[in-house]
């Protein structure tokens, strides 16, 4: 697979819906030709104390951030053509839908790649798990700032360039 864009969301709480920020790197053949970050205000508005404990962000950083709508319209003629790849893509498809359906928006159905199922498929019982800092490290990528959305993205890029 050389033309992707892998996709990674950080969300506020226990909804799907409330993505607080994103991640998007797009690869064209072969290589990175894009990237992309923002924060997102997240909805429903409130930060569950473990999801600010795992990526560090919290209603301080997302006051002033836009909503999903205005973000998404920057990144979708980034990816237009794409599939997407994310590390366990049930969870970033369901925040993408979630998030879809809050702002009332046409979900156009995006198709999803999972590097989680391929790196279980590629290194079964190899690895000690299959997260995404271990999956990234034997594919040969240093993921050091883990839970920060364009930090993941990059990572799942790099596992999608070496497994898909």
């Amino acid at each position: 697979m050389t033309d992707f864009a892998a996709i990674d969301f950080e969300t506020a709480n226990e909804c799907p819906s409330s993505v607080c920020s994103v991640g998007v790197v797009v690869v064209r053949g072969g290589e990175i030709t894009d990237r992309f970050y923002s924060l997102i205000h997240p909805e429903p508005e409130y930060y569950q104390w473990y999801c600010r404990q795992v990526h560090g962000l919290g209603p301080e950083d997302t006051e002033y951030a836009p909503v999903f709508s205005e973000v998404w319209a920057r990144i979708e003629p980034l990816i237009e053509g794409l599939p997407l790849v994310a590390h366990n893509a049930r969870f970033d498809e369901g925040c993408l839908k979630a998030v879809f359906r809050v702002y009332q928006m046409d979900y156009p159905y995006y198709e999803f790649r999972d590097t989680l199922s391929a790196s279980r498929r590629r290194f079964g019982r190899l690895l000690p798990d299959h997260q995404l800092q271990t999956v990234a490290a034997a594919c040969g990528y240093d993921l050091t700032n883990h839970h920060h959305a364009l930090a993941d993205a990059e990572a799942c890029a790099a596992i999608a360039l070496e497994i898909l």
